[in-house]
């Protein structure tokens, strides 16, 4: 092929969505783009988390509320179809097969190469194609790497040879466990313990902690907690995972048990065991040691993206790999912001908007990353928790409000448990955090969202009147116990 064929301003590689929109937004903005995957486009996201665990969810927390509403619950009382579930979520995930994407990165004019990439010094990309071509890139301006991270199993006798599930096991298994223990406190292990035990499975959640959702409010995991073993989940905190054996291959699983817990010792059997015990970066096998850095390590950028510990400002590590904020919607926000710098310094711009909240700066990550766990309640959250904020020596004022005493939420479901928190910076007179838990909370978070990164004035939001009766009337409760 001839090598100006290979050139390119921009070289992405791996083409989730953080690297599609990396892509998109350097080429919009007339740069040449091409991205590099071993995988399907689309990414992690679209095919081993966000996209089907939700899908897996979304029937589980409608069956949740509709039971909970007059009229209806009487309508409602079989179990989930798991096969029309599971076939709803093999629709979302497009079957594990990319062709949409690929016709998408060609209509947007993207250059596609199949194969895996790893870096060959300044500037160069060699690509390792299905048949086992060699092919080489060269970026005029930048290499970004968007490889994301994947799960993180622990280092276990036996943990190897009994073929454990991860995310993506968990997300994309074709029939419901009888029996499914689930290692863990975090936001998958959580999502997955909630989705498979509304499919049938029996679950029994193993933590090593005291709670769940360890870095958010202490009331949301206690309320998830409480929800979960309601659901007949048997969870059990102060419990780690010693040994796992799985002689027969085709046979149940034995997880050895220590801890201070309750039920912490002894052997549990199941069917199948998950282990959500954390992520790490996919940056193990991309030729990092050709620039200076170390294999398998999460990359260090700053505000905008940029590697600090490569000289020429050439490499990017925009969404998982740069350890920012674990998150796809803070990805591609990074990926809009890096795309937009490596334009303007391609183009020759000679002052770029890097102040904090400016264009070429990835401010949120830091002060404005918003989340939502999709468990029965629902937890969304954004900025920082109470602890954080006075471990960050910030001087802060803390509101509590009973969700279920908001009209809106009484009316939403009968039952209706949850709590909200917003967090006040009282020398700066705005909102660093909020975090709510309660059935479809989710949807509350923007507005949070909004009033952290906008750090409007909390006399301002006075005047912002939520419409009544809503469950967002709990903005009015809040700023009321504030203002006293």
């Amino acid at each position: 092929m001839d090598a100006a064929m290979d050139t390119y301003d921009v070289i992405v590689l791996g083409a989730g969505p953080v690297g599609e929109n990396l892509a998109d937004r350097a080429h919009a903005q007339g740069l040449s783009a091409v991205v590099v995957e071993s995988e399907l486009i689309g990414g992690e996201c679209s095919y081993w988390a966000c996209m089907p665990s939700k899908a897996l969810l979304r029937p589980v927390l409608a069956q949740a509320d509709a039971r909970r509403t007059p009229g209806l619950r009487q309508a409602v009382t079989g179990p989930l179809d798991a096969s029309a579930v599971l076939a709803h979520r093999d629709a979302f995930a497009s079957h594990w097969k990319d062709d949409g994407q690929a016709q998408w990165l060609d209509s947007a004019g993207i250059d596609l190469v199949r194969g895996h990439g790893r870096l060959d010094g300044p500037r160069r990309v060699t690509v390792t194609e299905p048949d086992g071509r060699q092919r080489t890139l060269t970026a005029r301006h930048a290499v970004a790497v968007c490889t994301g991270s994947r799960a993180a199993l622990p280092d276990l006798p036996g943990l190897a040879d009994a073929r454990p599930w991860t995310s993506r096991e968990a997300t994309s298994a074709a029939s419901v466990p009888r029996r499914l223990a689930v290692v863990g406190g975090g936001v998958v292990a959580v999502e997955m313990a909630t989705a498979w035990r509304a499919l049938g499975a029996e679950v029994t959640l193993l933590v090593r902690g005291q709670g769940l959702l360890p870095r958010m409010e202490p009331f949301a995991g206690e309320l998830v907690a409480a929800a979960l073993t309601e659901a007949g989940v048997d969870l059990r905190t102060g419990t780690s995972v010693t040994d796992v054996r799985r002689p027969d291959p085709t046979g149940p699983v034995t997880l050895t048990l220590s801890g201070d817990g309750a039920g912490a010792g002894g052997t549990l059997e199941a069917d199948e065991v998950l282990f959500a015990t954390g992520r790490a970066p996919r940056t193990d096998d991309i030729g990092l040691e050709t620039v200076g850095l170390t294999p398998g390590t999460w990359l260090d950028v700053d505000d905008t993206c940029q590697v600090r510990d490569v000289a020429g400002g050439w490499l990017y590590a925009v969404g998982d790999a740069n350890h920012r904020a674990l998150l796809t919607h803070q990805g591609k926000y990074q990926a809009r912001v890096a795309g937009a710098v490596i334009a303007a310094r391609a183009q020759g711009l000679p002052l770029l908007e890097t102040d904090p909240w400016g264009a070429h700066a990835a401010t949120a990550d830091r002060a404005g990353a918003p989340q939502v766990v999709f468990t029965d309640p629902e937890v969304a959250a954004v900025g920082l928790t109470a602890a954080e904020a006075e471990r960050a020596g910030r001087r802060v004022r803390v509101i509590d409000q009973d969700l279920a005493q908001v009209a809106g939420a009484s009316l939403y479901v009968d039952g209706y448990r949850g709590q909200a928190r917003i967090v006040v910076d009282l020398d700066r007179g705005h909102l660093i955090g909020a975090t709510f838990a309660g059935p479809a909370v989710g949807e509350l978070l923007h507005s949070a969202s909004l009033a952290v990164v906008a750090e409007i004035p909390i006399d301002r939001l006075w005047h912002a009147v939520p419409a009544y009766p809503t469950i967002s009337e709990v903005w009015l409760r809040l700023l009321e116990a504030y203002r006293g």
